[in-house]
């Protein structure tokens, strides 16, 4: 599918680009070779395919939680770079 020079100013714009008629004609050129090549999937025959929202099985990929010593207070303190009262200490983000 070759895309007009007018399609690719449409979509520039779209996107906020600004370009060039140079940029212009080499994004019609790249984008008109995408489509060519996702052309090649409309002759997959897709009668027999059931419609699916996944095509493969899911698998939890979580760990399972498992309880363990937390690091001792004065170790997670050692690399604060201010503490005040034993925890740390950070400039204030919302006023």
């Amino acid at each position: 599918m070759k895309l007009s020079h007018e399609e690719v100013e449409h979509i520039a714009l779209l996107a906020r680009l600004g370009s060039s008629e140079e940029e212009l004609e080499r994004f019609r050129e790249q984008l008109s070779h995408i489509l060519e090549s996702f052309e090649v999937l409309q002759q997959v025959d897709t009668a027999d395919v059931p419609p699916t929202a996944q095509s493969v099985d899911l698998q939890d990929v979580v760990r399972a939680d498992e309880v363990s010593p937390s690091l001792p207070h004065s170790q997670i303190m050692a690399n604060a770079p201010q503490q005040e009262a034993g925890c740390f200490r950070v400039r204030a983000v919302l006023e």
